[in-house]
């Protein structure tokens, strides 16, 4: 049998992997434990071959040399597993146990002579194109996380905040992607100034609620102004008209016109 499943096989040390795998199990009550052999097979099939748990189950139904490799000694017909197993079996054993698979697999390769124990002296290894657990960064999601950042440090620091600004700055972000996608760039910067707005707003909050010297009063006209705390606490206990003291100096134009006129001079 000169099959390269059969040969693999025959050059795996499997009390070596028994040995390894099988500390984990104790004798007991309850279910016996699947074949260590059986399962390590299996973890190096789906390996070997980049298969899933489930392409991996079908094929060893299939195909008598995968059964051969896992230590089958007459042809079956039905799985004596169930595909959710395999990934109790790697829960079970841990990154550290699996571990034991991947220096079999060197030994069987020097054995074999496939692979020279100098070549094992020096590893090259290239993250170019590692896959990383992490997002592109727009502006929109640049700006929609630093306003997230900053909330969630004025909730730690005990600042009450009026708006978070957590739903319309997401609706923001969604319309964003949608337009930079239909290709609309035009809408797409405009929901970015927004977001930028957004962040502005809640960063005025917090510096306006945590300023100790500078409270918010509301004049009878429209929009807000800023005073000093000891000119909203004078005159907020009296009913006299407010002090000029905190209040900037008004240039009366007219009176000034008056007193520099030849004409009202004369009539004096």
């Amino acid at each position: 049998m000169s099959h390269p499943l059969v040969r693999l096989a025959k050059a795996i040390n499997c009390r070596f992997l028994e040995e390894r795998f099988g500390a984990v199990y104790t004798d007991g009550a309850g279910r016996p434990p699947l074949p260590t052999r059986l399962m390590a097979g299996l973890a190096i099939l789906k390996h070997t071959y980049n298969l899933s748990d489930e392409a991996v189950c079908a094929l060893w139904i299939e195909n008598p040399y995968y059964q051969y490799f896992c230590g089958e000694e007459f042809f079956q017909h039905e799985l004596p597993l169930d595909r959710s197993s395999m990934t109790n079996w790697r829960n079970r054993m841990g990154e550290e146990r699996l571990q034991a698979l991947l220096l079999e697999s060197l030994a069987v390769a020097t054995r074999t002579g496939a692979m020279k124990p100098s070549d094992l002296a020096r590893v090259v290894i290239d993250t170019t194109v590692q896959p990383k657990n992490i997002t592109f960064p727009t502006d929109a999601k640049l700006v929609n996380r630093a306003r997230e950042k900053l909330v969630k440090l004025a909730k730690r620091l005990g600042v009450k905040l009026h708006q978070s600004y957590a739903r319309v700055g997401k609706i923001e972000l969604i319309q964003h992607q949608r337009y930079a996608h239909a290709r609309q760039f035009k809408r797409a910067r405009k929901a970015v100034r927004k977001l930028n707005r957004l962040i502005s707003a809640a960063s005025s909050a917090i510096s306006n609620a945590r300023s100790p010297t500078m409270i918010f009063s509301r004049p009878r006209s429209h929009g807000r102004s800023i005073l000093p705390a000891g000119c909203a606490n004078r005159n907020a206990g009296s009913a006299a008209p407010r002090s000029t003291a905190c209040m900037p100096q008004r240039s009366n134009a007219s009176a000034r016109e008056s007193r520099t006129s030849p004409m009202s001079s004369a009539s004096r």
